[in-house]
């Protein structure tokens, strides 16, 4: 056979020979599909298994919680006088300030006073070397006898003038010119006067006395210093009895405050430290500034406290209470019972059911005004409810409860000073101060009455 016929006959017989191979794959590829579907199957039958045991396990563990009372704790709705007020932040200023400053040159002698001692109304309280204004005293005095020797001998030169004259010997202008010596050296007498008045209060200016009553700060200027007049500071006096107040509330405000100021002729204004919480003294509205800042929209006003126990300090930041009316039998509760919801204010009150046990139910209420960690309503609850100030997050309408005394909030709302006009709640939080105005970053946050609004 030649190699020709060989050739061609050879992929005939391997063409056989792997007809059969596609066909066992196609079997193999089968099964392995069918394997990996089942497993597939397999894990997700387990998966729902799982999945249908874990929600028959909450479903029980609901069904176990719906029937235990939830802990809470109440507080009673309380009917006590409170205040409305308008509230702002200020600044404490010393009633008067005063920066010492020497009034002649000279040398600072050691002071006369303990720095932060309180000082009264012309005590001394530093000196400069008063020798250079001594002497200078002292000269013009030298100068004005010397200028009444003579004008004592110009008036009685003039005196025998006028004798010479009446007599023919002298001429008349002799008698003038010794007549007008005699004017000069009395004017030189009076010009000698004013120099040693002021030479005299140059000498007074050597000590230093305190303008007002107040404290003394700390000093500025070292004794041995040389002083230049009306330009070294040298100590500051603050008056801190009685001391002031400033603070700003928003022009919309103003009318009320100056008509009660007009009728009442006073306003009672309180000072609560920077937290709101610790009234700190009690005063008076003075007055309110003569215009209307353009840039914030707010009014300066001006409140005046004793400060008998110095709790009030200079550049001290302060709420300030203005007290507008007062409401003798207000229904007050904390401002954590207050909660919201779609059909509007609601509180969570604790009643009796009827085997004896306590449930929550939700109760709608009207807030009249609110301030910081009380609130006072106008409807919806009694005195002496209770009503739930924490826990009501887990709360539904009948709910069984186990309640718990909490404590009653403190501070500014225990004193009776927590009431201002009226303002917004939201998930049981208290109301938010009014916009940021004046120093401090935060402004007079007001709150005004549902008939205000």
């Amino acid at each position: 056979m030649s190699i020709e016929s060989t050739q061609e006959s050879e992929p005939t017989v391997f063409g056989n020979d792997a007809e059969p191979r596609p066909h066992k794959r196609t079997w193999l590829r089968v099964i392995i599909y069918v394997v990996v579907i089942g497993a597939l199957g397999f894990v997700g039958w387990r998966i729902y298994q799982n999945q249908q045991a874990n929600a028959a396990t909450t479903a029980k563990q609901a069904a176990a919680l719906l029937g235990r009372p939830v802990p809470v704790q109440v507080v009673p709705v309380m009917q006590q006088p409170m205040p409305i007020f308008l509230t702002a932040l200020g600044t404490v200023t010393p009633y008067m300030s005063v920066t010492v400053k020497a009034r002649v040159n000279g040398q600072l002698l050691p002071v006369k006073f303990t720095e932060g001692q309180e000082v009264r109304q012309g005590q001394t309280i530093m000196e400069i070397d008063p020798k250079p204004y001594q002497a200078a005293l002292d000269q013009a005095k030298g100068t004005l006898a010397h200028d009444e020797a003579l004008l004592k001998n110009a008036a009685a030169q003039s005196a025998r003038s006028k004798a010479l004259y009446a007599a023919g010997v002298v001429s008349k202008e002799s008698m003038e010119a010794d007549a007008a010596a005699q004017g000069q050296y009395q004017g030189a007498i009076e010009s000698d006067k004013a120099a040693i008045e002021s030479a005299q209060l140059q000498l007074s200016w050597c000590s230093i006395q305190s303008p007002i009553n107040g404290r003394i700060g700390l000093r500025l200027v070292d004794p041995g210093n040389i002083i230049t007049a009306n330009t070294t500071n040298l100590v500051i006096i603050n008056q801190f009895r009685p001391i002031a107040v400033y603070f700003t509330l928003p022009e919309n405000q103003l009318p009320q405050v100056l008509a009660k100021l007009r009728n009442d002729k006073q306003m009672p204004a309180d000072a609560y430290d920077k937290g709101d919480v610790q009234k700190l003294a009690t005063g008076q509205l003075l007055t309110a500034d003569n215009s209307i800042d353009t840039t914030t929209g707010t009014a300066k006003l001006k409140a005046v406290f004793n400060n008998e126990n110095e709790a009030l300090f200079p550049n001290q930041f302060v709420n300030i209470h203005l007290v507008m009316e007062d409401r003798p039998n207000a229904l007050v509760v904390p401002s954590a019972a207050i909660q919201s919801g779609l059909q509007g204010s609601f509180v969570w009150v604790v009643n009796k059911d009827d085997k004896g046990g306590n449930k929550a139910n939700m109760q709608p209420v009207k807030i009249a005004l609110a301030q910081g960690q009380m609130t006072i309503l106008d409807s919806g609850v009694t005195p002496n409810q209770s009503v739930v100030v924490d826990g009501a997050d887990r709360l539904r309408e009948g709910a069984q409860v186990l309640t718990s005394q909490a404590r009653q909030p403190g501070g500014a709302g225990g004193a009776g000073h927590t009431g201002g006009p009226g303002g917004g709640h939201g998930g049981g939080q208290g109301p938010g101060q009014g916009p940021a105005a004046g120093t401090g970053g935060r402004g007079p946050g007001s709150h005004q009455s549902k008939e205000q609004q």
